[in-house]
């Protein structure tokens, strides 16, 4: 497990780049073998190869897909292996049966660190219904 700010906030970086490499293993990489990857309460992303999964279906609707790492910060000093990772998505919709469309979208991750050093699970939530209103609308909007 990443035992200070520095080291975890390295850690933090070098996944926020596997998101933007447009190598889906790269994402799953930070997790422990048997993590999960939960999106907005749906159904969990168990293990590598369905991380590596959620990963791909964001890089293929997204090509030129990237993300930036707003802020990293400890969930409570009470639970040490627990973080929250903050973030920003964009790119533009224009993998298989995209809109096209721009969106822009923030969002964080709850992150349990297990004791391999690794992300034991993580719980993602951004605002879905702006997502839907940019993939369908844009950026902007509408009028």
């Amino acid at each position: 497990m990443p035992t200070d700010a520095e080291s975890l906030r390295d850690f933090a970086e070098r996944y926020t780049a596997a998101w933007c490499s447009q190598n889906a293993a790269s994402v799953a990489a930070f997790y422990s073998p048997g993590g999960s990857l939960t999106i907005n309460n749906g159904p969990p992303a168990v293990g590598r190869i369905d991380i590596t999964e959620a990963a791909q279906s964001f890089m293929t609707a997204f090509p030129d897909l990237k993300v930036i790492m707003d802020d990293l910060r400890m969930q409570s000093k009470m639970q040490s292996n627990r973080f929250e990772y903050h973030w920003t998505l964009t790119g533009s919709n224009t993998g298989p049966g995209g809109t096209g469309r721009q969106v822009r979208i923030s969002g964080f991750e709850v992150w349990e660190i297990g004791a391999d050093g690794l992300i034991a699970s993580s719980d993602g939530h951004f605002d879905a219904s702006d997502y839907k209103r940019q993939l369908e609308h844009g950026m902007q909007a509408p009028s």
